[in-house]
């Protein structure tokens, strides 16, 4: 099947997306309903819900996605989460479009012939998200380890990355036949109408608007007119990757009189590289942040693998983490380390806060009812030591009990120049452990010293006990933190 049916720029007059290689109306979906449930509508039941959290991967599909000038990547996501009407003039592909019985795709032969399914209820989640690094552009066989043929654990021989199916749950065969599966792909054929989509430019984003009974959806054309739409309606939901809102969707049941679709818009996407700053739009996923910043944040580097999964993390932004302001977050203790300011633009104009006097309360910031984060600007240059711990039950795909963010600069006597220190999990909003810090700044880096920061860090915020982890877990976590980041910091240098 061909990946399109109708030409760049062609499309119906209502809001509609091709599926498939098939164009279809979207109908009146307003913002309430989901890319899963629109798609298994229309008969496309290979989609399925297992959590409706964007944990188990179940609803997986391909989209479409800009990969610079004249170029498409094809970019796994939790259709489970996402609005319908964000894909008006996309493209959609899901595993009933990647191939047929007596054709299948490469990826569905190889689940087949190595045992990869049995009940089939999350496979298709699995194709979708194995085709999407199937066709990553850079996956190359990778130099053989050991005489095994795999660079290591994680990575294939054939330069598959398995963190590709972090976002996927399998419910009865086990991982084993679905990773020999994944590390048997070859590279796609000449003839691979998918891959040659590769080389098209992408599906440009529409002005949309569609309204049911339950709320209307609006895409803006650019900024000004979103910051009027918010201005006018200050209570309208903002919605970008939607990971934490179409939880709100599906488990509580939320509904917003007017969502405001802001994810596509060019204004919130600007990325660049400063003498003195990087500029990061709010709009941006974190999948394509990190392609961006290639190392240039190497702490943000180490978030990135631990934030949920490939899946979430290809439509999840900075904007939206910081918005919802949630104190369990995994990049605000990040972003407090490094001492990033946030732009809030509105109708009125853009003004310029610091993120450690962002938070306000539980769930609560600086931010106006008419105002969006337009920027988020990490200071240059960055201190040379970092490190991100994240303590939670899972090794990925987690929510932390507790988070903490590091950035050292030592003097060349060794005493601390400076340190930033963001913690997540221990208090109504993400904090700085200030105390630790004054405790720590100017005086020698050594175990003793640290070890009475430690006992500083023991008694920042107001830690809780919950589901996820103990008031004396967390306390403990705290204080061996930091004892852990100077063990493997010892001989840091400036």
């Amino acid at each position: 099947m061909e990946p399109r049916a109708a030409a760049a720029g062609a499309g119906p007059a209502e809001p509609g997306l091709v599926v498939n290689g098939r164009t279809r109306e979207l109908g009146e979906v307003g913002g309430h309903v989901t890319l899963l449930e629109w798609l298994r509508g229309s008969g496309l039941t290979g989609c399925k819900e297992g959590c409706a959290e964007g944990e188990c991967g179940a609803c997986a599909v391909l989209v479409a996605r800009d990969d610079g000038p004249g170029r498409t990547r094809w970019v796994a996501i939790n259709a489970c989460l996402v609005p319908a009407a964000a894909f008006d003039r996309q493209e959609v592909v899901t595993a009933e479009g990647l191939g047929q019985p007596g054709r299948l795709h490469p990826v569905q032969s190889e689940m087949a012939e190595r045992g990869g399914s049995q009940c089939g209820y999350c496979t298709p989640g699995f194709i979708c998200s194995m085709a999407a690094e199937y066709y990553r552009p850079g996956r190359r066989p990778a130099a053989a380890s050991n005489g095994s043929g795999a660079a290591d654990e994680e990575h294939g021989p054939n330069g598959f990355d398995l963190h590709a199916l972090s976002g996927n749950l399998c419910r009865c065969t086990g991982y084993r036949p679905i990773r020999d599966a994944a590390y048997a792909l070859g590279q796609p054929d000449a003839g691979d109408p998918f891959a040659a989509r590769l080389a098209e430019p992408a599906p440009a984003p529409a002005a949309t608007t569609t309204t049911s009974t339950q709320g209307r959806y609006v895409r803006p054309a650019d900024l000004p007119e979103a910051l009027a739409l918010l201005a006018a309606e200050p209570d309208a939901q903002l919605v970008a990757g939607s990971t934490d809102w179409g939880v709100e969707l599906n488990i509580r049941h939320a509904r917003a009189a007017l969502s405001i679709g802001i994810e596509r818009l060019p204004e919130l996407r600007e990325f660049s590289v400063g003498a003195d700053r990087i500029d990061i739009g709010a709009a941006l996923s974190l999948s394509e942040i990190e392609t961006r910043l290639a190392g240039r944040v190497p702490l943000l580097d180490e978030v990135f693998p631990q934030f949920a999964s490939r899946l979430i993390r290809n439509g999840a932004t900075l904007g939206g983490n910081l918005g919802t302001a949630s104190p369990i977050g995994d990049t605000p203790p990040a972003l407090l380390a490094l001492d990033a300011r946030l732009v809030l633009a509105s109708v009125r104009g853009e003004r310029e806060v610091g993120l450690a006097s962002y938070f306000t309360g539980y769930r609560q910031t600086v931010r106006q009812p008419d105002e969006l984060i337009r920027t988020i600007r990490i200071p240059l240059p960055m201190a040379p030591v970092t490190a991100f711990h994240k303590i939670a039950k899972r090794r990925f795909d987690d929510i932390s009990g507790v988070a903490v963010a590091y950035a050292l600069t030592l003097d060349d006597d060794r005493t601390v120049a400076s340190i930033q220190i963001g913690l997540g999990g221990v208090a109504a909003t993400p904090i700085r452990a200030l105390a630790a810090e004054e405790a720590l700044t100017g005086r020698p880096w050594t175990r003793e010293v640290v070890a009475a920061a430690a006992e500083e860090m023991a008694r920042a915020g107001t830690p809780m006990s919950d589901h996820r982890a103990s008031e004396a877990y967390r306390v403990a976590m705290l204080r061996n933190s930091l004892l852990k980041f100077h063990a493997e910091n010892e001989e840091a240098r400036s």
